[in-house]
């Protein structure tokens, strides 16, 4: 699964959002399934999906999973989408690079927050 793909479907990218927002430290599963209100099978699926994508990462903390936004991957996802920007002409896309914004505050300017 491609890293556009992974954020395709609804409960993926609210749960990639969620985990950008949350910063490198991330959060459980158990917390994540909590509040965005999502059954723990589906919530797995959809983290197996991000995680294959590169999307995010797992580390394993005592008896947790704790899930977090690969920046890596993220900037890769946003280089992509940013590449071909406005035919050769990216100061037209508002001037978005990583290097001007850190992660989090690219993934809000790209969504428009």
């Amino acid at each position: 699964m491609t890293r556009l793909s992974a954020i395709a479907h609804e409960t993926r990218l609210a749960i990639f959002r969620l985990l950008v927002q949350q910063g490198p430290d991330g959060m459980p599963a158990g917390e994540i399934a909590q509040r965005l209100a999502v059954a723990p099978p589906t919530l797995s699926f959809h983290l197996k999906e991000l995680e294959r994508a590169g999307l995010i990462r797992a580390t394993r903390k005592q008896r947790q999973i704790i899930y977090a936004a690969d920046y890596a991957g993220m900037r890769a996802l946003i280089d992509f989408i940013m590449r071909d920007c406005c035919q050769g002409h990216p100061e037209l896309c508002g001037g978005i690079s990583m290097s001007e914004c850190g992660a989090v505050n690219c993934v809000r300017e790209i969504a428009g927050e």
